[in-house]
């Protein structure tokens, strides 16, 4: 079994390389169709120097239409046993199916990486009886919907309160607290405006003294606001770094990792200089 722990421990915020091996992900559908250029672009990220793959086997863009497990597995588990053949590098799995975390757990990964937070009937007895890593994702409503006019009373107020009783079902499912991660679901039932609050007020989710996750690389709120999607993607992520993500869920490792170098050496020569 992979583990995320000591990566975690590091001061250094991690960079997590998104591989859909999907035909219809809002960036990325096809790109990956096959095991051998999924193998390629997850070997290709690792040299630039991602932490983690997060291998998708199931497109969660709005209106995007379901697969059954037995598509997720054929699409996911060849490609997580061809990278684990060719690398070290620990491996997420982008599900929210107990039989592709099942079965995913049994070739040994590191992580499940659930947009529906693990809520899903034997999702939770699963991650805790393999002693997996568990990103808990926020979304309102489903993937289908759920950018039908969202909602909130107070979006932050009410995604931690979501955190809260996801975090004690976990718990209460024999998850051990130091294994979860934290995504607040940039794009996934929030409006443009909501996706901007997010970031500035991610430094909220820290309350639950876990790690938070962002993932908005390439997401459409960017788009609407650079000409250049990619350049948005890193300059969000430096936003996302700058208030507290630990990891970071991106298309474009070199030049995320490139970004968060430039902005590290500039906040260490800040500190020695005050020394």
């Amino acid at each position: 079994m992979q583990d995320l722990t000591g990566l975690l421990n590091r001061p250094e915020p991690l960079v997590m390389g998104i591989l859909n091996v999907t035909p219809d992900s809002f960036s990325d559908g096809g790109v990956h169709a096959g095991v051998d250029l999924a193998l390629s672009s997850a070997l290709k990220m690792v040299e630039q120097g991602a932490d983690i793959i997060d291998v998708g086997g199931e497109s969660t863009r709005p209106g995007a239409a379901a697969v059954s497990a037995t598509q997720e597995l054929d699409r996911v588990i060849p490609v997580i046993e061809k990278i684990k053949c060719h690398s070290a590098v620990p491996i997420s799995v982008d599900t929210s199916s107990p039989e592709v975390m099942s079965e995913a757990a049994s070739v040994g990964i590191a992580m499940i990486n659930d947009v529906r937070a693990l809520s899903r009937q034997g999702a939770m007895e699963i991650v805790a009886a393999h002693h997996l890593h568990a990103c808990l994702m926020h979304m309102q409503g489903q993937p289908g919907s759920m950018q039908d006019n969202p909602r909130y009373n107070d979006l932050v107020d009410d995604i931690n309160l979501f955190f809260e009783k996801a975090v004690q079902r976990c718990c209460l499912a024999g998850i051990s607290r130091d294994r979860l991660i934290l995504d607040p679901g940039f794009g996934f039932g929030k409006t443009y405006q909501h996706n901007l609050t997010l970031i500035n007020r991610l430094a909220e989710f820290n309350v639950h003294e876990l790690p938070v996750m962002v993932g908005l690389s390439r997401k459409s709120t960017l788009s609407r606001i650079a000409d250049d999607v990619i350049a948005g993607s890193v300059g969000g992520n430096i936003m996302a770094f700058l208030a507290g993500a630990k990891i970071l869920r991106v298309h474009d490792v070199e030049q995320t990792l490139s970004a968060l170098r430039v902005v590290r050496e500039i906040l260490r020569s800040g500190e020695e200089d005050e020394n």
